[in-house]
């Protein structure tokens, strides 16, 4: 009996033994050190403040930025209305989202690396085997027997060298970096929605202005037609007051060709056929509203873009790491275990039983320099990456302080025109009363009638530029988004 147990002692310690350094390299495995640079985010020039905005006013706390809906700041219900539905029907936007998905969808496929994987299966086999072949004693083998197996099979990559936290790590970043083109995809989407808008409302505000004219120009004529019946005014008055009434009436009629293309650019946007699509008439009358500027350093927050492209810089860092690990083995851990046997009633059985455990280390001995070409391009590739964030966020500054000198500019020139505007009705006011007084020809009138109409045309699209202008700005300044909005997938 005791010897019956020293043998059970020998046989357990033994295999302990056996499984020492499995358990031991498994251990080493989960606490492997990673390979490859450690990521720092780039460095790039961010100005103290904006040349442009020297003498912008502060915004007031209720002027801020809607997370999400920026649009609210121009207080337009119509525009609102419209913006809402771009997020539920454009095809652009949906496009973006399934990106997202896969990007999403493809780290998960990353992350399965972190964990063995494991196979399970059965079959049952009725065999005979012929008596003809080679060797065989028939009275030792049966020709006829079954077999039934159940087994489990597993087998797990030992992340040493951080290949696959690597891969998660790149995949992560990638599916950030495609919430972020998101993100860049809905704002520009509903600033091009917004830009349309104004255009549109722009052109009401020339139609207004020309109808308007047209009436005026209606009198006159009729006017010059009274006195040339009463020999008052030549036939050539007449003519030239017909000739600028006529040349009115089709500049309104080419509004309406602009106006169309605008309201069919909106009905895409919102994902309706254009043909089921109009937009009631609201002239553009009201100046844009003051812009919160924020910061320079809160630029790098807040841009999409730039987020995005910060994300794929870590991505290719990540890279960098993928490709070194590949000068180190391979290890792989796999075991099995199951139950076979001839007949069922006996398949859960502890004879019945099997099991093996094994590794396997894999190095590449010789690959005629693969590994270091795909070092070099990961490398270049994360210096490519670097160059284009540094752009994109010397592209963001270009683009706020172009705007802000637009709106600063058009400002001054609005005011400008305003007075240029009064001082040609004015004039055109005088040149009538000196008409009518018989002091003057029509020709005058002409003249003052086009330089008038000239100033308000100018008026009512710096209006409308610096409305766009505007609008652009809360583009380049990220819409109100911020980098902490990226999921942390």
């Amino acid at each position: 009996m005791s010897g019956d147990r020293h043998r059970e002692s020998h046989v357990k310690t033994a295999s302990s033994r056996s499984f020492a350094p499995l358990i031991c390299l498994v251990v080493f495995a989960i606490s492997g050190c990673t390979v490859g640079p450690k990521y720092a985010r780039p460095v790039a020039d961010v100005p103290a403040d904006y040349k442009e905005a020297g003498n912008w006013k502060p915004a007031q706390p209720s002027d801020a930025l809607s997370k999400g809906k920026w649009w609210e700041i121009y207080q337009d219900p119509q525009l609102s209305a419209l913006e809402d539905r771009i997020n539920v029907s454009n095809q652009n936007l949906k496009i973006a989202q399934a990106q997202f998905i896969q990007a999403r969808a493809a780290l998960k496929i990353s992350r399965s690396g972190l964990f063995p994987t494991v196979t399970g299966g059965g079959s049952a086999t009725r065999l005979h085997q012929s008596q003809n072949r080679p060797l065989f004693n028939n009275s030792t083998v049966k020709t006829s027997y079954s077999d039934y197996t159940i087994t489990a099979d597993a087998s797990y990559e030992a992340d040493i060298w951080g290949r696959v936290r690597r891969t998660v790590e790149a995949s992560r970043s990638e599916a950030q970096a495609s919430a972020a083109d998101l993100a860049s995809v809905e704002l520009s989407l509903h600033a091009e929605l917004a830009l349309d808008y104004f255009g549109l409302r722009g052109l009401d505000a020339q139609k207004a202005l020309l109808s308007s004219t047209v009436v005026s120009y209606e009198k006159a004529l009729e006017l010059t037609k009274n006195r040339y019946q009463g020999g008052l005014a030549s036939a050539v008055e007449v003519a030239q007051a017909q000739t600028i009434l006529e040349t009115t009436r089709a500049l309104a009629t080419d509004v309406e060709v602009q106006r169309a293309a605008f309201e069919h650019a909106i009905a895409v946007l919102i994902g309706e056929p254009p043909s089921a699509f109009s937009l009631p008439v609201l002239p553009l009358t009201t100046p844009p509203p003051s812009i919160p500027l924020g910061l320079p350093s809160d630029l790098l927050e807040r841009r999409p873009d730039i987020a995005a492209a910060e994300r794929r810089v870590q991505e290719a860092n990540a890279q960098i790491g993928i490709a070194r690990a590949a000068y180190f083995p391979l290890l792989t851990l796999s075991g099995s275990g199951g139950f076979e046997s001839a007949a069922i009633t006996t398949l859960i059985q502890g004879p019945s039983g099997l099991w093996s455990v094994g590794g396997a280390a894999v190095e590449t001995l010789f690959d005629a320099g693969r590994r270091r070409g795909v070092s070099e391009q990961a490398i270049a590739a994360h210096e490519q990456f670097v160059a284009n964030y540094r752009e994109t966020v010397l592209s963001a500054f270009q683009e706020v302080e172009d705007n802000l000198a637009a709106l600063r500019i058009l400002e001054e020139e609005a005011k400008t025109e305003d007075a240029a505007v009064a001082a040609a009705q004015h004039s055109l006011a005088l040149s009538v009363n000196r008409y009518k007084g018989g002091v003057t020809s029509y020709l005058e009138v002409t003249i003052a009638q086009s330089a008038a109409l000239s100033d308000e045309v100018t008026a009512v699209n710096i209006l409308t530029r610096r409305m766009t202008s505007s609008v652009l700005l809360i583009k380049a300044i990220g819409g109100g988004w911020n980098v902490s909005q990226i999921p942390h997938v």
